[in-house]
């Protein structure tokens, strides 16, 4: 078993597609499935039904996949371990982010350090806040960046300078000339809402509650997977929604989008290290950088 052949079955077992996986990491559609049929072969197991022109994990691959990514990443921290030899001039930093900082606020500072570091890799993977939380603990990620809810156990973390969410309707809204809107009235207007897991929901849902709203009553139409998603059905007049300042500003700066008060309250932002995982001399720059303090 190679690490080639276990980098194969975690990307095809991610996107369930052998030809998307090869492109992903710049094979063949039949090198990859090569690897794979290698694999099986080898270890008389099948990991994937094919049925039809799908894929799907078998009860073998389901159980292999998280031992696969813990080998993968095992490797990549003994192969940063040698990068450090030469400095900080060679090596890769995986980042992990959830939506709001990995689409907005992080992108400067990855441009600032490669700036100063222009021989290391940035690799910055986007998620929710409870995907980055498990790339952290599973070593997928070096660093991890979130905005909501967690629970810290596990983890070396730090406050960072955060957003503030906002309440948003398109131009065509009920709502669109009003100011204010009181939370007693949120149940008359449809919601567009990050999914759960995310960390805009979890920081709105939470504030609702101390304004005294059960987010159950809330009529959520859609629950998308994106900022921009939430944002373009907003503007659509698919309803109201929350997003992260950082995320409005185009919409309220053209007029797509209207903001109403009540404001919430401002957030602040985390970053996590797995305490025990190996930290190399590109991820003590890069937490430098952030000047934590």
């Amino acid at each position: 078993m190679t690490l080639e052949q276990l980098r194969i079955f975690v990307a095809v077992a991610e996107h369930l597609h052998v030809t998307r996986a090869a492109q992903a990491l710049n094979l063949t559609q039949s090198a990859a499935s090569a690897a794979i049929q290698v694999l099986e072969a080898r270890h008389a197991t099948k990991l994937f039904h094919r049925v039809g022109r799908g894929i799907a994990l078998t009860d073998a691959g389901t159980a292999f996949l998280p031992e696969a990514r813990a080998v993968l990443a095992r490797a990549a921290l003994a192969e940063r371990a040698l990068d450090d030899l030469s400095g900080l001039r060679r090596g890769v930093l995986a980042l992990h982010a959830s939506q709001t900082i990995g689409n907005y606020w992080l992108p400067p500072l990855m441009h600032r350090f490669r700036t100063a570091h222009p021989g290391l890799q940035l690799d910055l993977t986007i998620g929710n806040t409870t995907q980055v939380a498990e790339a952290v603990r599973e070593g997928r990620a070096d660093i991890g960046f979130v905005e909501g809810d967690l629970d810290l156990a596990g983890f070396e973390h730090a406050s960072l300078p955060g957003d503030r969410l906002v309440l948003v309707v398109g131009a065509g809204h009920p709502w669109a000339g009003e100011r204010i809107v009181a939370p007693a009235r949120f149940a008359d207007s449809p919601w567009v809402l990050r999914e759960r897991g995310s960390g805009t929901r979890q920081v709105f849902e939470s504030a609702l509650g101390r304004l005294g709203v059960d987010p159950a009553a809330l009529p959520v139409a859609l629950e998308l997977a994106s900022n921009e998603a939430v944002r373009a059905a907003i503007e659509a007049g698919a309803g109201a929604g929350v997003l992260s300042s950082l995320a409005v500003e185009s919409g309220l700066r053209f007029g797509t989008l209207h903001q109403l008060d009540p404001p919430f309250p401002a957030r602040r932002f985390r970053v996590l290290r797995h305490p025990d995982h190996y930290r190399s001399k590109a991820v003590e720059a890069f937490l430098d950088m952030l000047d934590l303090g």
